[in-house]
């Protein structure tokens, strides 16, 4: 039986970052560039002849950039895209989360020529980070999903009354639950941006998220969802006091765990299951200190880290929700999760957030 190939559309203005992705793309059997174009205007001309199964694009191209290409595509031709920028080096990560924003599924730092175990490294991470996206499900990007989403206020208490209920929260904290952690992979910026963004800013717990994403961007996912949140979201320091209304990401290449006085340990250990940080370290440390007064949260993600830490927490007595396969863009970690009888709630994105704040209300 003949191995599907995968057809790949490179939208890319530079020349030598195009020869350098096609060098790459070439060196698998199972992947195809079929065209090439050096903006989005050509791109979008391109996609209806072609039919390819991956968009590979870049942020910052002449007559229609990576922003404008990206939501064209996901209202009209709507696919797997992929977001190949040198922003991480330009310091320019904030804008490269708008085209997530904007339905692209992930982001990949743009190879550069140097070293070649670098060069090796990367080329090895996108083949199996597009192979990855030629299986994901996309969804259509409507009209009025394109408009700009202002940063919330994060407003007092007293004003915080215009949000339809369960979604107010009474101040006085909860005695029962202490901490909730959530783990994400492919899918995960855009569905922890739908989570994050519906907690009110007196959420009475801290968070921990671990969030698989390319090297380079954590600082600017962080700062993409803390300028959308009525929470606060940070990136962790070592020993830091876990505060309530504040979430809290491992700093990179770190692992996140969790002591007896609820502070934060950040760890560069050996990665586990080829992760670090992993959701499974975090979840598993949360199991033991908390037990059944953690929440345990795995979203769409591809292999099976954090299943264990799920079914840890479960078996402790706290509570546990996997993403539903229907919202995930892949079903990968949560139906792990599932599979091992770690999953106490299976939910769809957008009713998640509600029963956090619905157990954490008293």
């Amino acid at each position: 039986m003949n191995q599907k190939i995968i057809k790949i559309l490179i939208v890319e203005d530079s020349p030598v970052a195009l020869i350098i992705l096609k060098r790459i793309f070439a060196s698998s059997a199972e992947i195809e560039v079929v065209g090439t174009a050096a903006n989005g205007v050509d791109g979008l001309e391109l996609i209806p002849k072609l039919q390819p199964d991956v968009i590979c694009t870049d942020l910052h191209m002449a007559r229609m950039n990576g922003l404008e290409f990206t939501r064209e595509v996901m209202m009209n031709f709507p696919r797997p895209i992929l977001v190949i920028s040198a922003s991480v080096r330009e310091k320019d990560t904030a804008n490269v989360f708008k085209l997530l924003e904007a339905g692209a599924v992930d982001v990949f730092p743009k190879p550069e020529t140097g070293l070649k175990s670098d060069y090796d490294r990367l080329r090895q991470e996108l083949i199996n980070k597009v192979k990855i996206l030629s299986g994901v499900k996309v969804f259509t990007l409507h009209k009025n999903r394109v408009k700009k989403i202002e940063k919330p206020e994060r407003k007092s208490i007293e004003t915080y009354g215009t949000l339809p209920s369960p979604l107010l929260i009474k101040t006085r904290p909860s005695s029962t639950i202490k901490v909730v952690a959530i783990g994400a992979s492919t899918g995960g910026p855009q569905a922890l941006q739908t989570i994050l963004t519906q907690l009110p800013p007196n959420f009475p717990i801290p968070g921990l998220c671990i969030q698989h994403i390319s090297e380079g961007f954590l600082e600017g996912l962080v700062n993409w969802l803390d300028s959308q949140s009525r929470v606060r979201v940070k990136i962790a320091l070592a020993g830091e006091l876990l505060q309530p209304g504040v979430v809290y990401f491992p700093p990179e290449g770190h692992h996140l765990e969790i002591n007896g006085s609820d502070r934060c340990i950040c760890s560069a250990r050996p990665p586990v299951g080829g992760h670090r940080p992993s959701i499974s370290v975090t979840l598993n440390s949360v199991a033991r200190q908390y037990g059944s007064k953690a929440i345990g949260v795995l979203l769409s993600g591809m292999g099976k880290d954090g299943a264990d830490g799920m079914l840890a927490i479960a078996r402790a007595g706290g509570l546990t929700i996997a993403q539903d396969e229907a919202t995930s863009v892949v079903f990968g970690m949560p139906k792990e999760a599932i599979a091992l009888g770690g999953a106490r709630h299976i939910l769809p994105i957008n009713a998640i957030a509600p029963l956090l704040i619905s157990k954490v209300s008293c």
